[in-house]
């Protein structure tokens, strides 16, 4: 009898441990990368109870036109059009949806628009990041160059 209850108890522990060990073992978005185009870098780190985004290098940093530090010229708001692109926080409102997925909103400097966006580690190295505007939906994969 002895030898059965320490094996169901061995049992109960490896099931209770699973569930742990498996949260514990899901991906992460925290470090640098950089995007699909690889026109920039985003530092991704923990924000509150979710994640943030900020862009931390430029693959062009100087605007050609200016030649002076790219900005946010193409937001509508223009007490933010003039902000450095580096520094520039993408997401908002990114909480946890699933192990290794989380949803919110990104910024997107190309146009100065804010969409509904999700991001997924699809990989150690690869993160999925997707944006929608109404059903329209469109995505790109993200390599990992630091943590």
């Amino acid at each position: 009898m002895v030898c059965k209850f320490g094996f169901v108890i061995a049992i109960i522990a490896t099931a209770l441990a699973a569930p742990a060990a498996h949260a514990e073992g899901a991906p992460e978005p925290f470090g640098v990368w950089q995007t699909q185009a690889g026109d920039a870098r985003v530092k991704i780190s923990k924000c509150g109870g979710g994640i943030c985004g900020v862009v931390v290098s430029l693959r062009d940093p100087i605007d050609p036109m200016t030649g002076k530090p790219q900005v946010d010229n193409k937001n509508s708001n223009p007490s933010l059009a003039n902000r450095p692109i580096i520094g520039l926080p993408l997401f908002s409102g990114m909480q946890p949806v699933a192990a290794g997925k989380w949803s919110g909103q990104i910024y997107n400097a190309d146009d100065g628009g804010t969409y509904a966006s999700s991001i997924s580690v699809t990989g150690e190295s690869t993160l999925r990041v997707e944006g929608c505007v109404g059903a329209l939906c469109g995505g790109e994969t993200w390599t990992r160059v630091g943590r």
